[in-house]
């Protein structure tokens, strides 16, 4: 559909008034709602992530067609809703805890939802016993754990050890990342993935659900 096309250069129009008006004018045409989700919205943002991960873009341009997307998604979701399309998946989001950084998790946040994601985000410098009760609350599919400090990288080794003690029915799959982690970090902690940025945490967390 032309009206869906380059819709990664409306989400970073400086404010929403495009996505808003390309959205409803897709809508008032008759164009189904998943439709202008993963042909326009999410195809947008996975444009968007692809130049961030390039460095054609910064984290202020994601963030901004993060937010761009999210009125476009308001719009979307009671007819969303209506017609009975679901997430993808849904994911879990934390900072451990002794760790204050949220820039990073709120890029994979958004670029999460992007992928098609439900995902709840429950804040910064969470403790153990916080992850543990919300995952038996929501039972996420992804448990995504953030860390940016080498003082704070080793909680994370004690989430997956409260969670594998705490005997919990459905076990989410552990995603890690941080600029201190890495893929041998995330071996030796017990995690199921490790993603260096957003663009690639939407990735890895579509392969641990088996989705293509």
């Amino acid at each position: 559909m032309d009206i869906l096309k380059n819709m990664d250069e409306v989400l970073q129009y400086p404010n929403d008034t495009r996505v808003r008006d390309i959205v409803e004018k897709a809508i008032n045409e008759g164009i189904p709602s998943i439709q202008i989700l993963n042909e326009g919205l999410i195809t947008g943002m996975s444009v968007v992530g692809k130049l961030f991960k390039e460095g054609d873009i910064f984290i202020p341009e994601v963030l901004l067609a993060a937010k761009n997307m999210h009125t476009g998604m308001e719009i979307l979701k009671p007819l969303l809703i209506k017609s009975g399309v679901k997430p993808i998946g849904t994911v879990l989001l934390g900072t451990v805890k002794g760790d204050l950084h949220d820039i990073g998790k709120n890029i994979v946040r958004m670029l999460m939802v992007g992928a098609g994601f439900e995902v709840l985000d429950i804040g910064i410098d969470v403790p153990r016993e916080k992850f543990v009760d919300a995952i038996r609350e929501h039972e996420p599919d992804i448990l995504g754990l953030s860390a940016l400090l080498t003082s704070t990288m080793l909680e994370m080794k004690e989430v997956i050890q409260s969670l594998k003690n705490s005997n919990i029915q459905k076990m989410p799959k552990v995603l890690v990342g941080g600029a201190p982690v890495t893929q041998n970090f995330a071996n030796e902690i017990g995690a199921d993935g490790y993603a260096s940025d957003g663009v690639e945490a939407s990735v890895r967390a579509k392969e641990l659900l088996g989705i293509s």
